[in-house]
């Protein structure tokens, strides 16, 4: 997994966030062993408490799970996986309109743009 930190907001979140989208996009499957949280920390070159701090906040949320004598695995609940998702494009989608809300530009043009760029994407 390619790691990308910056300084926007609290490390352990971004890591949270971008193994969400690990979870979201398949790279994580339901069901998968992670790897150890050592391991993890040197891939992303953070402090191991840090990466700790996002899996405490990962198993919070119920996304994954730890079996003390093997590691941690990804939910096999495909619902809540589903349900982050969801709320995942949402946040996505509305950070959106917010900016183009700010830049006044109608909902219709908004679709306008989309269907263009979809159009040329398709070619």
């Amino acid at each position: 997994m390619q790691w990308e930190l910056n300084t926007d907001k609290p490390v352990y979140l971004q890591l949270v966030e971008q193994i969400q989208a690990g979870i979201i996009s398949g790279k994580y499957k339901p069901g998968d062993k992670l790897p150890s949280v050592r391991d993890l920390a040197t891939q992303a070159t953070v402090n191991p408490n840090t990466m700790q701090r996002a899996m405490t906040e990962l198993e919070r949320d119920g996304l994954v799970y730890s079996n003390r004598t093997i590691g941690r695995f990804i939910t096999s609940d495909e619902e809540l996986i589903a349900q982050l998702k969801k709320r995942y494009i949402t946040q996505l989608v509305q950070e959106f309109l917010d900016k183009m809300k700010l830049l006044n530009i109608e909902l219709n043009e908004i679709i306008s743009y989309i269907n263009q760029l979809s159009e040329n994407n398709k070619a």
